[in-house]
């Protein structure tokens, strides 16, 4: 029987344009819950980088709170990124939206030069110096990359030539990219990361779903 632990879920606001992809969010906490798991989510407590029209994906000239807006997937049972402690988890996951690379790095404006929020990296380097797992879905292995490329971690944003770019930058980051399908899962057991394309690639919340539990048992089994 497998031993029920206790998962980080960090948000990145609510939306697939400016935030946390809100499929990709709820199947991946749907996939805890149903393996046995406990899982509390955090967010930066930061202005998004920017708001936009997830119908036209047009901007629009407001601002909202990252943290406040996350609180919308987690049903306001949400804590800021400043008191997570990896002591107190199994394991921190990500799931992807552009808020991953907008509003917990600004990847997605500046490409390589981009800087990550500084409670977000701690976060993740603590983890890693705990020796407990990490996974990212999505675009959200860019984050660790960024982070963590300096380890040489392996990850995947999938197989579509379409993110091209977006693997080179990964490699320059020193980490390793491996071309992974829809619902697969890469697992760099030596540096406790898992990743899963979710929707760099999948066509369905269908898809999306079976890859969050492939990713979620394969993270809950490493030690």
């Amino acid at each position: 029987m497998m031993k029920r632990k206790n998962f980080a879920v960090v948000l990145s606001g609510c939306g697939r344009m400016d935030g946390s992809e809100i499929h990709e969010s709820t199947t991946l906490l749907l996939a805890l819950t149903e393996a046995g798991h406990t899982y509390e989510c955090f967010a930066p407590n930061v202005e998004q980088f920017k708001v936009s029209n997830n119908l036209t994906s047009e901007n629009m000239l407001s601002k909202r709170n990252v943290m406040v807006e996350s609180a919308r997937i987690a049903r306001g049972k949400i804590k800021d990124i400043k008191t997570y402690s990896p002591t107190d988890f199994d394991g921190i996951l990500f799931p992807g939206g552009m808020g991953a690379v907008l509003n917990l790095c600004d990847y997605g404006a500046k490409g390589l030069n981009c800087l990550v929020n500084q409670d977000v990296e701690r976060a993740i380097l603590s983890t890693y110096d705990d020796k407990k797992p990490l996974g990212a879905m999505c675009i959200a292995p860019v984050l660790l990359a960024k982070v963590m490329g300096k380890f040489g971690i392996e990850i995947t944003l999938g197989n579509d030539k379409e993110y091209a770019d977006t693997v080179k930058d990964i490699k320059k980051m020193g980490a390793k990219h491996h071309n992974i399908a829809a619902s697969g899962v890469c697992v760099d057991k030596a540096n406790k990361v898992v990743s899963t394309p979710a929707y760099m690639l999948c066509q369905d919340i269908k898809e999306v779903y079976d890859g969050a539990k492939n990713f979620v048992k394969e993270i809950s089994e490493l030690k």
